[in-house]
This record gives structure tokens, sequence and C-alpha cells, in this order.
């Protein structure tokens, strides 16, 4: 049997945190062979793009959605690695967040804001591209 213990998150501290996944994006060569998705998956995609809907514990009245999506393998939207694939991470405090991240070494790439949403893509250490999201309407 397999026992995991679990960390307390400290509430008083307010580092900035990860309250969600927003997006996993793929690269693929032939995107139109990764129906496989679908077939094996279940995953119903429609042009290499799928939504899931979900709701944040404490946003009574706020629906969120993670966008799977598959990406053209020339695209630059990844960064200048090419990773395989991103993942989009969904953030309560944007500006927060980067601030914390810039002290920690991290290089913030861009920040574009939409009527909408708020995004920023960051490198982490290793090179890969990160984006984060910040949703306009909140709870």
């Amino acid at each position: 049997m397999v026992e995991y213990q679990f960390m307390r998150i400290d509430q008083s501290n307010q580092m900035e945190h990860v309250i969600g996944i927003g997006g996993i994006f793929i690269r693929a060569r032939d995107p139109k062979k990764l129906a496989e998705y679908r077939a094996n998956l279940g995953i119903e995609s429609e042009d290499g793009h799928a939504d899931f809907s979900w709701q944040p514990k404490d946003w009574s009245k706020q629906i969120e959605r993670t966008v799977w999506s598959i990406f053209e393998a020339g695209t630059d939207y990844f960064g200048e690695t090419k990773p395989a694939f991103m993942v989009n991470y969904v953030v309560r405090n944007l500006d927060g967040m980067l601030e914390q991240a810039r002290k920690n070494g991290v290089k913030v790439e861009k920040i574009e804001d939409y009527d909408y949403d708020r995004f920023a893509w960051i490198t982490d250490l290793e090179g890969n591209r990160i984006e984060l999201c910040e949703p306009l309407s909140q709870g």
C-alpha cells in the first residue's frame, strides 16, 4: 500500500501560486495524424482544438476552461528552444507572479492584455516556455 504525505500550505505566506491548468499545447509534424487522441483517449477536437470546462473551488460564479490544442511543428509560439509541448497555468495575480519569478532569475518574455484575460510568457531555468494566464473575471 502506498502512503502519501500532503504538505500543508501556509496561508499566511503570500507567495503567488498556480490555481489551475489553462492549456496544454502540443507540437506536431502532422497534426492530422494526431486523430489518435480521439480514437484512444476520447478527446473530441475540432481543427486540433478542444475545451475542458472546470470551476475553481472558491469562485462560485466563474467557469474556467482548459484548452487542449495541436500546433504545427514550425510554430514559434512555444519559444526559441522548440519544446514538444507548452503548458498554460492559471494564476490569480499575474503581476505578483511575474515579480516573484523575476526575483528568482526567471526571464519574462512578454506580457499581453486582452479584454478577456491577461497573459505572460516566461522561460524557466531549463529554457522551457511557460504561458501564464490571469482571468479578468474572478468569481
